[in-house]
C-alpha cells in the first residue's frame, strides 16, 4: 500500500491546482482520476473552440495560485493544465475510481480498483456532475423506487440483491445483511477487486450464511412482478426481490461525499469552515462540489491555495 502526504481526488483544473500547490510545499501528493484524460468536464461538455474565462458568474476574477490561467478557449485552457503537470513532474492516475475511503491508525485508507492509498490528508476536487454506472439491459421505471444506487432507502426486513464485484458492493452486503436476507450477484467467478478486509469480510459472511454469493452469473432482465424486481439470470434462474442496489461504478457527487462521511446541507453543500475543511478532519473540498451551483476556474485555483496554505 503506497502512501503519501495528501491525495487529490479529481484531474480537473481545481484538482490539478491543488497538486501543483501540494508539490510546491515539498508534499507527496497523488491525483487520483477515474476516467482516462484530465478535464472531463470540458472535454465532454464544451464545445471545441469555445471560450473559457477567468471571471465567470460574477466569481473572484484575481488568481492567487500557480497555474498562470487566462481567458482562453478550451483547448488553451487544457494545454495550460497539461503544461503545469507536465512543469511539476505530477503524473495522474487514470482509471482510479476511488470506491471507500476509511480512517485506520489515523490514515486515511482511499481504495480503488487499482490499489489501496494511504494518507494523512484528502482534498475532494470532483465536479457536480456525475451519475452512476447503470447495466446494459432495460430497468423498469415502475421499480425506480426499489431499483437504486445506494444503500439509503433501505427499510429493514427486505430481500435485496446488490449488483457488483467491488468494494462498495461488498461493503453494501455486508452491511445490509445484519437486517436484511442478502444476496450478491457479480458475473466474475472470484473477486478481483476488493481489498483485503472486504475480501475477508465477504467471504466470512457467505460462509456464514448471512450473504447469497451468487458468483460467475450475470443477470439478463428485470421485470416488475407486482412491485416486486422480478430478476432473470443467465443460468436459468429467476427470482423475485423487494430492492435491488447497483454498485457497478460512478456515482453522482451527493453519493460520493457520503461514501466519505462528508455532511452536506439541504441543498447538497458540503458543511466546510473557512479552510474549505469538512466535517471529517482531512478531507477538504474545493471547486465546484465546495458550491451549491458550480464554480469558476480561478475559485478552483483560488481554494487549492488556501487548503495547501491550512496544511502548511
Amino acid at each position: 500500500m503506497k502512501k503519501v502526504d495528501l491525495i487529490v481526488i479529481g484531474a480537473g483544473p481545481t484538482g490539478i491546482g491543488c497538486a501543483v500547490e501540494a508539490r510546491l510545499k515539498n508534499k507527496e501528493v497523488l491525483l487520483l482520476e477515474k476516467s482516462g484524460a484530465i478535464c472531463q468536464t470540458l472535454l465532454q461538455f464544451y464545445k471545441d473552440g469555445k471560450r473559457v474565462d477567468k471571471a465567470y458568474k460574477g466569481c473572484e476574477g484575481t488568481n492567487y495560485g500557480h497555474i498562470p490561467f487566462e481567458d482562453g478557449t478550451k483547448e488553451s485552457t487544457i494545454e495550460t493544465l497539461q503544461n503545469a503537470l507536465k512543469e511539476h513532474k505530477i503524473e495522474p492516475v487514470f482509471g482510479s475510481e476511488v470506491e471507500s475511503v476509511k480512517k485506520e491508525n489515523g490514515l486515511f485508507h482511499v481504495s480503488t480498483g487499482g490499489g489501496v492509498y494511504a494518507c494523512e490528508n484528502i482534498i475532494i476536487a470532483i465536479g457536480r456532475m456525475g451519475k452512476p454506472n447503470k447495466p446494459d439491459y432495460k430497468l423498469p421505471s415502475s421499480l425506480n423506487k426499489i431499483i437504486n444506487f445506494n444503500a439509503n432507502s433501505v427499510q429493514g426486513g427486505e430481500k435485496i440483491l446488490v449488483v457488483g464485484g467491488g468494494n462498495s458492493a461488498a461493503e453494501y452486503a455486508v452491511d445490509l445483511a445484519s437486517g436484511n436476507e442478502v444476496s450478491l450477484c457479480y458475473r466474475r467467478k472470484e473477486f478481483t477487486r476488493l481489498n483485503d478486509i472486504n475480501l475477508k469480510d465477504l467471504t466470512e459472511a457467505g460462509q456464514l450464511g448471512r450473504v447469497r454469493l451468487r458468483l460467475g452469473v450475470d443477470i439478463e432482465a428485470v421485470e416488475d412482478e407486482g412491485g416486486k424486481a422480478k430478476v432473470r439470470f443467465n443460468d436459468g434462474a429467476s427470482e423475485l426481490y423487494d430492492r435491488l442496489i447497483y454498485a457497478i461504478g460512478g456515482s453522482t457527487p451527493l453519493d460520493f461525499l457520503q461514501k466519505c462521511g462528508v455532511a452536506v446541507d439541504d441543498k447538497g453543500v458540503p458543511l466546510m469552515d473557512e479552510n474549505k475543511q469538512s466535517n471529517v478532519k482531512g478531507i477538504f473540498v474545493a471547486g465546484d462540489i465546495a458550491t451549491k451551483n458550480g464554480a469558476s476556474i480561478v475559485t478552483g485555483l483560488n481554494d487549492a491555495v488556501k487548503i495547501v496554505e491550512f496544511l502548511g
